[in-house]
């Protein structure tokens, strides 16, 4: 008896899966190592508002060390850090001077006024850097019916002007002159590691005259939380009272402090590769027509650039990079900024670049249509 031979179906196609996501946004994104994992898993931990955490206390007395100083705090966040200082070195109805793209300016909710009671005096520094002139000019006179100035800001390196370094003579002068007539000096040092990588200098190198300062754990060097304060052992003794007025005393924090260990000793010699791949990122899209870069702002891994020219908003521009699964901020309508990281190779810089340049032509394509 003949069989009729039955077909056989076709293989429904596997879905392609997604490609993986480029995240530009910022280096605050990094994945902790799996060498943290670890070392979070293991830590010893105590009481830190007892100042009982072992693993705490290491954390602090290594970070003094490396920065020269006397003491150091563990905190939360930058925000956090910055604004104890600020509390330490004024009074309220004090003036703050400070560059008019700081940290402290847009990106700290107003805690100046609200947790110090002080006012900003802003000035533009040319990719983000203030000279002693521009500052001496601003400093208030010593009139009783004037908010007197009591400190200055300055921040290493300056993220909204594109991750510029603070030229290490115009810091120096900076805070000696500042000293000489009665001004504290804190700086925000968020990427100080990334300058030291980039010059050659120790961190406590390029920190030295300044009274106070804060660095992070959790951007380029991989900590998935956490920054230090380090100054003086009078300036910390204050600080840690400010600290937990702010609530920000933890408990046991070793399991946090583990990975900022491994954060301060492993993790700056490796920003050499993210600053190599920021200027791989500008080369590229420095070449694209309707992108401007100043390319003398590109020192280490921040790449802010223009796109006026497009015809697009910044945020028009990121929202289809998001297509493409690249993700970028919008600081401005008409700026983007791009940070790398260790989770973004050059592999990932690549399509970026790719993505980008798709966005952009097929912005002159449907223009040309039209």
């Amino acid at each position: 008896m003949h069989r009729e031979k039955t077909k056989s179906k076709p293989k429904r196609a596997e879905p392609e899966a997604p490609p993986p996501v480029v995240d530009l946004r910022s280096d605050t994104v990094t994945q902790p190592t799996a060498e943290m994992r670890r070392a979070m898993a293991a830590a010893e931990v105590g009481d830190d508002v007892y100042g009982e955490d072992p693993t705490i206390n290491r954390l602090e007395t290594r970070a003094a060390e490396m920065f020269a100083r006397d003491a150091a705090i563990f905190v939360p966040s930058g925000t956090m850090g910055n604004q104890i200082a600020i509390r330490i070195h004024t009074q309220p109805g004090h003036e703050v001077i400070c560059e008019e793209r700081a940290h402290i300016v847009d990106y700290e909710m107003a805690m100046v006024a609200a947790f110090s009671g002080c006012i900003l005096r802003t000035i533009r520094g040319e990719r983000g850097v203030l000279t002693w002139d521009d500052i001496k000019a601003r400093i208030r006179t010593p009139i009783y019916y004037h908010a007197q100035t009591a400190l200055i800001v300055l921040e290493n390196t300056h993220n909204m002007a594109g991750g510029t370094i603070y030229p290490q003579p115009l810091a120096e002068e900076i805070c000696e002159r500042a000293h000489a007539v009665g001004l504290r000096v804190h700086l925000d040092g968020a990427r100080i590691f990334n300058a030291a990588v980039a010059t050659g200098k120790s961190v406590a190198a390029l920190t030295r005259p300044f009274d106070s300062v804060m660095f992070c754990l959790s951007k380029g060097l991989c900590a998935p939380v956490g920054s230090l304060l380090v100054g003086s052992r009078e300036f910390i003794d204050q600080a840690r009272v400010v600290r937990k007025a702010l609530g920000g005393g933890m408990r046991q924090a070793g399991i946090l402090a583990a990975a900022g260990m491994i954060a301060l000793e492993r993790m700056p010699e490796r920003l050499v590769e993210d600053h190599a791949n920021a200027r791989f990122l500008a080369d590229g899209l420095a070449r694209m027509r309707g992108l401007a870069v100043d390319m003398k702002t590109v020192q280490t891994n921040i790449v802010v650039f223009d796109v006026s020219a497009t015809g697009m908003t910044s945020f028009d521009i990121c929202g289809r990079l998001a297509e493409h699964s690249v993700l970028a901020s919008g600081i401005s309508p008409q700026q983007v900024r791009f940070v790398t990281h260790r989770d973004v190779n050059r592999a990932g810089c690549e399509r970026a670049l790719t993505a980008m340049r798709e966005v952009v032509e097929g912005k002159r394509s449907a223009k040309a249509s039209d």
